[in-house]
């Protein structure tokens, strides 16, 4: 297959040309040859694929529904509006219910690529749990993560908690022997909380800015909190939910300029609402999950104190943050360094010969026209 005239986003540029796929991965990036384009692109931008790596679910569908047909929906879901890898995200549940879940992803092989798991919760700070389930909210437990990282056979690729937790530390040392990324949620941690943290292997912010602690005061003296450690440990990455609701776009101007770019990659935070419309949906495993309302555009609980995950598509991603900081930016922060972060950027995540044939093609507005999965068209849209 060639792919050609297309404005191909690169990681440091946009070239005009062609890219042609053999067995799945990209050969060759050229000057257009006449003649031999199986799809003309008619100046239409060519992208990476998206790479989210905290998605709940889409479609209709959670992760943790508990089926395989659910599970690969969700997956089918995901790549029709544009991403082509993703991790599937736990939440706070029964054991019996994040058991099933992992079991579920060891059998799931239709729709996005799975690239692994990612635990959010159980080791959460309940005062910050926002559509988080109290009910199973625990202090960390080194025995009980080394069972679930056993069970997952390589899989569990991340693991969100809150640090300052009774525990943490000791849990924070084995997956970051394991090689698994470690991020802080749903967390009321103090600066000095995440930086210790930090020297033991937390490396990451998960959904920066929400359900974590900011400045507080304490007997006159303001402590920093979450957040301004996503500032000031320039190592440390944050994720940003890409929905212009979690984060509003005068307070993802203030990221892109304190913060820097190679340390911030987007996420969707999608639960199953995702690519629907407005009105009632379920949080979580369909028979044990939290009711919540979507209403314009974004889920909330019923008494609307909480935002509850986003119902954000690829294609909302990419227009948020491509609207913000062009094409090319905009490539890395959705695709290339969510990849890095969970060690599969040598094979995917941007436009270089050698990697997956996983791309979109999408209009000068950043509306998706295809997506293509190893080299085969998945999915058109008639905008």
């Amino acid at each position: 297959m060639v792919i050609g005239n297309v404005d191909i986003v690169l990681p440091d540029s946009i070239f005009h040309g062609s890219v042609r796929i053999e067995n799945g991965k990209i050969s060759k990036i050229s000057e257009n040859t006449r003649n031999e384009c199986s799809i003309d692109g008619s100046g239409s931008y060519l992208f990476a694929g998206i790479v989210d790596v905290h998605t709940h679910g889409a479609g209709g569908y959670d992760f943790m529904d508990g089926d395989i047909l659910s599970f690969e929906n969700a997956a089918i879901s995901l790549l029709n509006h544009g991403t082509t890898a993703f991790l599937a995200t736990s939440l706070t549940s029964k054991d019996e219910e994040l058991d099933l879940f992992i079991d579920n992803a060891k059998r799931a092989k239709r729709g996005a690529k799975l690239l692994g798991l990612h635990l959010e919760g159980p080791y959460i700070n309940a005062k910050e749990k926002g559509a988080q389930d109290e009910r199973y909210i625990r202090n960390p437990n080194l025995r009980e993560i080394e069972r679930t990282i056993e069970k997952g056979e390589g899989l569990i690729k991340r693991v969100s908690l809150a640090p300052e937790l009774r525990g943490a530390i000791e849990v924070i040392d084995y997956l970051a022997k394991n090689n698994i990324r470690v991020s802080a949620a749903h967390t009321a941690a103090t600066y000095d909380d995440i930086s210790k943290a930090y020297d033991h292997g937390l490396s990451l912010l998960t959904h920066f800015y929400s359900g974590m602690s900011s400045i507080t005061r304490k007997g006159g003296f303001r402590i920093l909190g979450a957040v301004e450690s996503g500032y000031l440990i320039d190592d440390l990455y944050v994720e940003i939910i890409s929905d212009n609701m979690h984060l509003p776009p005068s307070l993802l101007d203030f990221i892109f300029r304190f913060k820097r770019h190679d340390r911030i990659i987007s996420c969707s935070d999608s639960m199953r609402a995702a690519g629907l419309g407005d009105g009632p949906s379920i949080l979580g495993p369909k028979h044990n999950g939290l009711d919540v309302i979507v209403e314009d555009g974004i889920a909330k609980l019923y008494d609307r104190t909480a935002f509850a995950g986003s119902v954000a598509t690829g294609e909302v991603i990419l227009k948020t943050i491509a609207a913000k900081l062009g094409p090319v930016e905009a490539s890395r922060i959705i695709s290339l360094y969510p990849a890095k972060t969970v060690g599969f950027d040598k094979v995917l995540g941007s436009i270089e010969i050698g990697k997956s044939a996983d791309l979109i093609i999408t209009d000068k507005e950043f509306n998706i026209q295809k997506v293509i999965l190893n080299g085969e068209v998945v999915n058109e849209h008639n905008n």
